[in-house]
């Protein structure tokens, strides 16, 4: 049993970060989004700097083509991409512009220095690393979503401001895309490192590729309420 629908490896990398995974999927951002009690401000401050994240994340996915080494690992990647571009950000666009932020705005914000720090950390693992280490930080945006749209959807407070939000989430789209995602590395994984990944000597320093990753997810959450 992996203990996640994402697959093995991404389980042993959420039991590997200890309670940090936990800071990062019950932040209390998080908890505003099921309650309702987020400002409005704090969630649109959020969704503009998340709406340039995303433009970054997609050009890490698409280096994610670059590094692969199979045809899967090549359509995962290029596929990410396709659902990043031209659906999840469509949320982004559609939220913003009913507070009457246009998409050409949202491409030009201004970002914030833990926007800047997250997104090139991850671009310079895929630069300076393998294909291994990208995925790896690239690992806790895609199934902590995951798992906060499907808590939060069994959990919110019915049809508070938010409830878009999460059901973008929690919706069986983006869920079977994390499941493509997460067979995807657990079949790159072993075929880099053998059937024993975490036994091998490149482990420790994917695990802390992933750690750094969420502790940056943590410190976006916390940009986001500060926008309040």
């Amino acid at each position: 049993m992996s203990g996640s629908p994402y697959g093995t490896t991404f389980a042993l990398w959420r039991a590997g970060c200890g309670d940090l995974w936990h800071d990062y999927t019950h932040h209390a951002f998080v908890e505003g989004l099921r309650d309702g009690s987020l400002t409005r401000a704090s969630f649109l401050h959020y969704l503009v700097q998340d709406y340039v994240f995303l433009v970054h994340f997609a050009r890490a996915w698409s280096l994610g083509v670059v590094k692969a080494e199979t045809l899967n690992e090549m359509k995962v990647c290029a596929g990410t991409v396709d659902a990043l571009v031209n659906h999840e950000m469509a949320l982004h666009v559609k939220t913003c512009a009913a507070a009457g932020i246009d998409e050409a705005t949202l491409f030009a914000a201004t970002e914030e220095f833990e926007n800047i720090a997250y997104t090139r950390y991850v671009m310079d693992a895929g630069l300076q690393g393998d294909f291994l280490d990208l995925i790896a930080a690239l690992a806790p945006c895609c199934f902590g979503y995951g798992e906060i749209g499907t808590r939060l959807a069994e959990t919110a407070v019915a049809e508070t401001s938010y409830s878009d939000w999460i059901a973008t989430y929690a919706d069986g789209d983006y869920q079977g895309a994390m499941v493509a995602v997460g067979h995807m590395i657990d079949a790159a994984v072993t075929r880099r490192l053998g059937p024993n990944p975490a036994a091998s000597a490149r482990w420790p320093q994917l695990q802390a590729r992933f750690d750094t990753a969420t502790r940056l997810e943590i410190s976006f959450w916390d940009m986001g309420l500060r926008g309040a």
